[in-house]
């Protein structure tokens, strides 16, 4: 256990989250249980909002995000890594995702629809293309690099939009109802129907109460996608990429739900994994340690040797 001081919290081991050895698949998605070694968290990286901000006497643009994301990735066992919008190329992304085991594209503010083909609905949030650019590379290049993903709102429609697919700008013109976000800051909880038979059905089971906020949605869904989860008027509310060992993405959003920490715990889990692989962050850094180690214990031997040669030399007198 790690003691978190500033709040008097333990962050337990990965092994022990949520009864992770108890969850049945989840050994097929994210490798084995418990792979976490002592003393080694996974450092998982959680996109932010950018936004015009008030503190004290301070009304600033600021870079935030909500505590229950980064909560949720540390009570599952993970190290929690902020990633504010800033420029961005496809070296940058490469370079921030090397220094990940796992990466979170969290809720937010509308994609901007041009990157989708379509004109703004009136409905649509005013774009944040800089949050845009910087959470699309970061997916890619986690995709590229084979590093676990989770995406959770807004992350699972960027999946969508990043890989090719389109969004419905505003469900209520769909569905007939607005019951996907209530407004008001509320979370509506709805039924979601999830495919057991999948990386989040092993993690979930086939369904479950969601807390839901959003008043778009997956519509064509990209090539290499799969649809995992809907409700039962037929909104998607999860998919995955299955060419990676671990890209998850939901509509809900898991972090208002405290005592469920399934889904965060199965991405620090194959988060772990990946850094147990031979050429990862971890072992690289691991092995980087290693040889300056036994560089500095080498150095430290060739002094003692030249001071015991020093001192069988007798001195020189005038």
């Amino acid at each position: 256990m790690v003691s978190n001081d500033s709040e008097g919290i333990e962050a337990p081991a990965v092994s022990e989250v949520a009864g992770l050895s108890e969850v049945p698949g989840l050994s097929e998605v994210a490798g084995v249980a418990g792979v976490s070694a002592p003393g080694r968290r996974p450092i998982i990286g959680l996109t932010t909002y950018l936004e015009q901000s008030q503190s004290g006497v301070w009304d600033v643009q600021a870079a935030f995000l909500p505590r229950v994301y980064f909560d949720s990735v540390t009570r599952a066992g993970g190290i929690a890594v902020l990633l504010p919008p800033q420029p961005v190329d496809v070296e940058i992304a490469a370079q921030v995702i090397s220094g990940l085991d796992g990466l979170i594209i969290t809720g937010g503010k509308d994609i901007d629809p041009a990157r989708y083909g379509q004109d703004p609905h009136p409905t649509t949030d005013e774009p944040r293309r800089d949050r845009d650019a910087w959470e699309d590379a970061l997916l890619l290049a986690a995709i590229t690099s084979e590093v676990p993903f989770l995406g959770i709102c807004r992350g699972a429609q960027l999946l969508n939009v990043a890989l090719g697919g389109t969004l419905i700008q505003h469900l209520p013109d769909v569905v007939g109802t607005s019951r996907y976000q209530a407004g008001g800051g509320v979370f509506n909880v709805v039924p979601v129907d999830v495919d057991a038979d999948t990386a989040l059905g092993a993690l979930l089971g086939d369904g479950l109460d969601a807390k839901v906020y959003h008043h778009q949605a997956i519509d064509r869904v990209a090539d290499g996608l799969t649809v995992t989860a809907r409700t039962s008027d037929g909104v998607i509310q999860g998919v995955e990429l299955t060419s990676v060992p671990f890209g998850v993405a939901v509509q809900w959003h898991p972090e208002e739900t405290a005592e469920d920490l399934r889904l965060f715990a199965g991405l620090v889990e194959a988060a772990a994994l990946y850094s147990s692989r031979p050429g990862s962050r971890t072992n690289s850094t691991a092995a980087n340690t290693a040889a300056a180690n036994t560089a500095a214990a080498n150095s430290a031997a060739v002094g003692t040797a030249a001071a015991s040669t020093e001192s069988d030399v007798p001195a020189h007198h005038a």
